[in-house]
């Protein structure tokens, strides 16, 4: 269903591929951007950009949950992180990371950006997933 490729004829890339493959027929879902929210519209981790990657890859395995897939079925994601330190960026990628995400691995981009929606918001994902047949849940 997914085929993940990586070329030899780039620089490897450290925990992504360079593209994602899909057959045509399959289910693709395009998700708003996961943000640091709780239920209650809270920002979650404020001034604390892991904890609000943590709060991010938890809303988006949520989104994901809703559809019928998972971080396993993501194809590619762009990662948004306020900030200009690739410290920053790289303590967030680590979550990335951890979380599961980067197993397949899937395409990413991750950026720093100067802001981003919410006050206080530092880090947002958006993704693109497959959404599994039904009938091979089950197999």
């Amino acid at each position: 269903m997914i085929r993940r490729v990586t070329s030899p004829a780039l620089f490897p890339p450290p925990t992504y591929s360079h593209a994602s493959v899909v057959e045509a027929g399959t289910r693709i879902a395009f998700l708003a951007g996961s943000v640091p929210l709780d239920g209650e519209g809270n920002i979650v981790g404020e001034g604390d950009p892991v904890r609000q990657a943590e709060q991010v890859i938890a809303n988006l395995r949520e989104q994901l949950r809703c559809i019928g897939s998972d971080l396993a079925h993501v194809l590619s994601t762009d990662v948004y992180v306020v900030s200009s330190d690739t410290a920053v960026l790289s303590a967030v990628w680590e979550v990335v990371e951890a979380s599961g995400l980067s197993v397949g691995p899937h395409s990413s981009t991750l950026l720093g950006v100067a802001c981003l929606g919410y006050t206080g918001q530092l880090v947002e994902i958006t993704a693109t997933a497959v959404v599994p047949d039904e009938s091979a849940q089950g197999a």
